[in-house]
């Protein structure tokens, strides 16, 4: 077995996680936190709006207790309420960071909240348009404005890397236009970030999880971390995504992608590796560094979903192959 990844890796190292409020954002904090990182834990649901509207009805978390809990483990966790598809704000926090710790070494581009406004199975004339298009903002814009900003900060310190979270380590398409956009667009957005930046000594990646064992997917089947194989026994699928219970089975906690994420951010080689501007799984970094979930399993919903649904293409060295080199490029070789 691969041997263990040892704790405090990335002791010094300075990381912004942007949507680090729960789910996949939440994990990634508390594992950078676990490394020893100093960890910016943003997003909009705070405890200062407890009395108010809170931006993400019915969900409990805010980004002062993924602070806590990146403290808890061993890091510095530090909340700041932003609103990442607002560039003032967003500018406002890079400055903070710049001002305080002189640079950054890890940024994390988690903003999503797109699951209010998914309609799965619906044909892209039938879906609410208005919902599709704040989709595109919050969670492709907001990326965009958060790396325009904090990217400067990382140039010139060494080892930097920038992550995109994604869903799915493919090209296929995912159930529903605007959805399909976000998450084929941020693993995109990670390649032509790694060809601006190829000369730099930072890289770009797309990271997915798979079945995810987020708060709200706990709360659907009703369980807690502590007795999440419980879900397990629900009946057959009803036709709601997260509904099946022997795929529940294969879920994995949002610290699993946590720990990729520090797996990658605290190897050394990793653009010696041409890593940059590709689009890596959980499950299949997890083999490679020899990391574990929180019970010590190494869940792998890569494998199970091919054997249970059929063989599909993951972007592999022959898909890379029809993106580099590129005739801009060619054409332009001194650009960048």
């Amino acid at each position: 077995m691969p041997k263990k990844v040892p704790n405090k890796r990335l002791d010094g190292k300075i990381a912004l996680v942007a949507g680090a409020t729960r789910g996949a954002g939440r994990g990634i904090a508390i594992a950078l936190g676990e490394a020893g990182a100093t960890v910016y834990c943003t997003g909009r649901s705070s405890r200062e709006l407890t009395k108010k509207r809170r931006p993400t009805p019915g969900r409990p978390e805010t980004i002062e207790e993924t602070a806590e809990l990146v403290t808890a483990v061993g890091g510095c966790g530090i909340a700041v309420r932003v609103d990442h598809t607002e560039p003032a704000e967003v500018k406002k926090l890079v400055a903070g960071i710049k001002r305080r710790h002189k640079g950054l070494d890890i940024l994390v581009n988690d903003i999503w909240g797109g699951d209010a406004l998914t309609e799965f199975g619906k044909t892209f004339w039938k879906v609410n348009l208005d919902n599709g298009l704040l989709m595109l903002k919050q969670a492709i814009h907001s990326h965009i404005i958060t790396s325009h900003y904090a990217v400067p900060l990382m140039l010139g310190r060494g080892g930097g890397i920038i992550f995109e979270i994604t869903d799915g380590d493919a090209f296929y398409y995912r159930g529903n236009l605007f959805y399909d956009l976000v998450k084929i667009s941020v693993i995109r957005l990670a390649f032509a970030m790694s060809r601006e930046l190829r000369k730099r000594d930072v890289v770009s990646v797309a990271l997915t999880p798979g079945f995810l064992r987020s708060e709200a997917v706990l709360d659907h089947f009703g369980v807690s971390e502590a007795n999440w194989k419980d879900g397990g026994k629900r009946g057959p699928n009803s036709g709601n995504q997260n509904d099946a219970g022997a795929d529940f089975l294969m879920s994995e906690s949002p610290r699993y992608i946590g720990r990729a994420v520090v797996a990658l951010a605290a190897d050394p080689k990793v653009k010696e590796k041409e890593k940059s501007g590709r689009v890596f799984s959980s499950w299949a970094l997890a083999r490679e560094y020899g990391f574990t979930d929180l019970d010590g399993t190494r869940p792998d919903w890569g494998g199970y979903a091919t054997k249970k649904y059929g063989k599909y293409k993951i972007c592999d060295e022959q898909f890379y192959s029809y993106w580099t080199p590129g005739l801009i490029e060619m054409i332009f070789p001194d650009w960048f």
